[in-house]
């Protein structure tokens, strides 16, 4: 009895680390993202950068997906297949787009246009819109303490974009402005949102290996041709850059599959409660990432509005009980906000 005590504390405290490891890298990975984008800039081929944020996208999706691949394929067999319905495929076509695509679409043309700090803060709007929606859809019962620190992030968020010294990126009417960057991180946020709740309830029993490989194929077609419509084909000009592909292999490998596969693990071996808290500190890891790798201090709305959102989520974690793992991936991923992809 001892030694099987001994032998769970030992995978729980395994699966604690693979979740900090985890939160590690999907904090930094917006400013991990601009950094790569300066790189390129640095690197410029016939004057244009081969690092954009479109490519980084669809190059970097393209790495994932490979290696998607390479570790789920035994899940792709006929009898898998043939358990899906047709309002899985829908559902699986829906996030694909909306979380494949169209959110990571706004929050990488957001970190075109804002600092890393305003989209760490302004995507803990998903949170509070999720516990919304699954209340509203879901018809989920949450306690007092979620909803004040849900209310408490939305205020933090408000803050924070409404708090912002006026530049050149930001569009208003008379004397009020708000910055282009923090409305793209808001909607990806939305879209994040939306895309979490249509997750929960439909797709909770579909294999984590079918999930992941079509979600990331789908949305990397669909990116692509938004974009392409968006800003012409010759926005991917460079796609075929050997640096590129150097830096993309190593950021979809670390920051989305190794990410992805930490947290997992993680789940698996630890409560939700633990891993809601864990995904918590996200933002704090994001905003230390921008200053580390960036050279990005919080500015004085950021101070405002950021210390609204710690507090919210403590107040968050208060009166929570200690539940299973069981289908909570993506669920609490969205403690977490922007992961790469």
């Amino acid at each position: 009895m001892t030694r099987l005590k001994k032998s769970h504390h030992i995978y729980t405290y395994t699966g604690q680390i693979y979740l900090w490891l985890a939160i590690l890298i999907f904090g930094s990975s917006s400013a991990v993202t601009r950094k790569l984008t300066e790189i390129g800039a640095q690197h410029a081929i016939a004057g244009y950068n081969p690092i954009s944020f479109c490519n980084v996208l669809f190059v970097g999706n393209l790495c994932a997906l490979m290696v998607f691949i390479a570790i789920y394929w035994r899940q792709w067999n006929k009898a898998a297949l043939k358990q899906l319905s047709k309002k899985d495929w829908f559902s699986l076509i829906a996030i694909a787009i909306v979380s494949g695509a169209l959110a990571p679409g706004l929050i990488f043309q957001a970190l075109a246009l804002t600092n890393v700090n305003n989209v760490v803060l302004v995507g803990r709007l998903e949170p509070p819109l999720t516990l919304a929606l699954s209340v509203w859809i879901l018809r989920e019962r949450v306690n007092f303490w979620e909803i004040v620190g849900a209310i408490a992030a939305f205020i933090g968020v408000l803050l924070t974009i409404l708090l912002q010294p006026p530049n050149n990126a930001m569009m208003g009417m008379g004397n009020f402005h708000i910055g282009v960057g923090e409305l793209l991180t808001a909607a990806g946020a939305i879209a994040g949102a939306v895309s979490t709740i249509i997750g929960k309830r439909q797709l909770s029993h579909i294999p984590l290996g079918i999930y992941s490989i079509f979600r990331t194929a789908v949305g990397t077609v669909v990116f692509f041709f938004i974009a392409s419509g968006l800003y012409g084909t010759h926005h991917f000009m460079d796609v075929f850059s050997p640096f590129l592909w150097k830096w993309m292999f190593l950021y979809g490998t670390v920051i989305v599959v190794l990410g992805q596969s930490l947290w997992i693990k993680g789940l698996r071996a630890s409560t939700v409660s633990a891993a809601s808290l864990t995904g918590s500190f996200a933002p704090i890891v994001g905003i230390l990432a921008a200053y580390l790798i960036l050279g990005e201090p919080p500015t004085q709305a950021q101070y405002v509005g950021g210390s609204l959102i710690l507090v919210s989520i403590f107040l968050s974690q208060l009166g929570k009980k200690p539940q299973s793992s069981d289908k909570t991936a993506m669920t609490v991923e969205t403690k977490m906000g922007f992961k790469g992809m």
